[in-house]
């Protein structure tokens, strides 16, 4: 009972890959990657990708720790608890901040953490990719395409066809057992 998840052509050098990845992008392709064992500069830019949007997560996270902070201590001090202790005011901005600051701190962190675990689908326990052998290189020395078969622009032979003029070393298709 395993179906195709996608197509996975294989490269030698990033060089060779930066050039699949602009060759795929500019077929208009939506749901494919590419894995290399480092970063390879310009493969961004390559593959046509946005800015991460990690970043919103973590900015409303720190817009909430800070204004969550800042309330708190308003509330605590001018309803809760209002004590005039040496003249000074039930509420001041300046001996909020220390609150506020580290809320903001610690609300944009949670933010990143559950921006990431959203935005990359996690956790996920289970990636057909992960259960091909030839796949484990990409850890050590091999680079890899991987068009996957739900992709609208997807065709077999065309998109075989496509990987094949990119110069690829080895074309697999990659199924899903589970």
């Amino acid at each position: 009972m395993s179906k195709p998840f996608a197509i996975m052509a294989e490269y030698e050098t990033p060089a060779e890959t930066m050039a699949a990845a602009k060759k795929v992008h500019g077929e208009g392709y939506q749901k494919w990657d590419v894995h290399s064992p480092f970063p390879i500069h310009g493969m961004d830019e390559a593959m046509g990708l946005d800015n991460a949007k990690v970043g919103w997560f973590t900015f409303f996270g720190g817009v909430t720790g800070f204004t969550t902070g800042m309330v708190m201590i308003y509330f605590m001090n001018k309803f809760d608890y209002d004590i005039v202790v040496g003249g000074k005011p039930l509420f001041s901005g300046f001996f909020a901040f220390p609150v506020a600051y580290e809320l903001t701190i610690l609300l944009s962190a949670f933010g990143s953490l559950g921006g990431m675990f959203i935005l990359n689908r996690l956790p996920r326990h289970h990636h057909p990719l992960l259960a091909n052998a030839r796949f484990a290189d990409v850890t050590d020395d091999k680079f890899y395409v991987v068009i996957e078969c739900e992709d609208d622009r997807y065709d077999e032979q065309t998109t075989r066809a496509l990987l094949e003029s990119t110069g690829t070393q080895h074309i697999e298709m990659v199924e899903d057992t589970q």
